[in-house]
């Protein structure tokens, strides 16, 4: 099947559109197009329009999603970039996943300019800004005394109004940092033993319609094996625990050669308990793998902890 053109959904945020069109650029390439036949539809979400609350008051990641997930469906764009982070545990059933480009570094950097160093250089009762209940619960495991605070917008604007004193220090991933160009001075990339990433961070995921095979058979040109391993063992993780920014979990599935080794995280919003897991195995099993790890958490979680994460 040939592709004569291709509508790129994607939402209007500088990286969004950064992703898109690394997206963009690589299917050109792949597809022999002339640039003008592959264009980006910018869509705004109820995600971006919402500002003033956390995403866990108002419904949940999908509002970041539904709008591209409405356009692709009425045939308004044939194809839709997500931050995989950002994806709901399901998406309607005549959409799908098609795949993933290859995965950037899925650590996270606190940026604190009055005390570099990492967490543990944060001074007593500072405040972090923040709208992950993830980077929160495991601020306050490795620091009980500091507290965190509601911190929206796209990278340019948290990195403002931290500059501007109304924070001690905020956390973002440093794959959007670099996919930006971003150079912070005060950012101190964390280990994965401090803070355990969003499940599919640092991953660019490309939606499209189930039924569209010219599309799919497109983008299987340029997605990335081994990051569909490790995306299918964390979103399985995910689906066992019903997980949604209301709850937080971490998750993170690494693979070498035919092997992939996940670690999943279940905290308390306060981070003072949580649950960890860990398997190994070969990729073909991996979405097993990520089922595996969430049903060993309900199994040794709390019934306070369980409850949080709606079981």
């Amino acid at each position: 099947m040939s592709i004569s053109r291709l509508v790129v959904g994607t939402r209007g945020s500088p990286l969004a559109l950064a992703q898109a069109n690394i997206v963009r650029d690589r299917l050109v390439a792949a597809l022999g197009l002339d640039p003008a036949q592959a264009t980006l539809q910018v869509i705004r979400t109820t995600g971006d329009m919402i500002q003033d609350r956390a995403l866990a008051e108002a419904g949940g990641k999908g509002l970041f999603t539904k709008e591209l997930d409405s356009a692709l469906l009425a045939g308004d764009i044939d194809l839709a970039v997500h931050s995989a982070k950002d994806l709901p545990t399901w998406l309607p059933d005549e959409l799908v996943i098609a795949g993933y480009l290859e995965r950037e570094d899925v650590r996270d950097v606190l940026i604190a300019p009055g005390a570099r160093g990492g967490v543990a250089a944060l001074p007593a009762g500072a405040v972090v800004g923040t709208a992950s209940l993830r980077r929160a619960a495991q601020i306050r495991r490795l620091r009980p005394d500091v507290s965190t605070g509601l911190l929206r917008g796209n990278v340019h604007t948290r990195l403002a109004r931290l500059h501007e004193g109304r924070f001690d220090a905020t956390l973002l991933a440093l794959a959007g940092l670099r996919r930006l160009g971003v150079e912070e001075p005060a950012a101190t990339v964390l280990g994965l033993d401090e803070m355990l990433p969003a499940v599919g961070q640092g991953a660019i995921a490309i939606t499209a319609r189930a039924a569209d095979e010219a599309v799919r058979e497109a983008l299987a040109r340029i997605i990335h094996a081994d990051t569909g391993y490790a995306l299918a063992a964390e979103r399985a993780f995910l689906t066992v625990l019903d997980g949604s920014c209301r709850t937080p979990i971490a998750g993170l599935a690494q693979v070498d050669g035919d092997r992939l080794r996940l670690r999943g995280l279940l905290l308390s919003v306060d981070g003072q308990e949580w649950v960890e897991s860990v398997r190994e195995g070969h990729v073909s099993d991996a979405a097993a793998l990520g089922e595996d790890a969430g049903r060993e958490i309900q199994r040794r979680a709390s019934p306070a902890l369980l409850q949080q994460a709606g079981r």
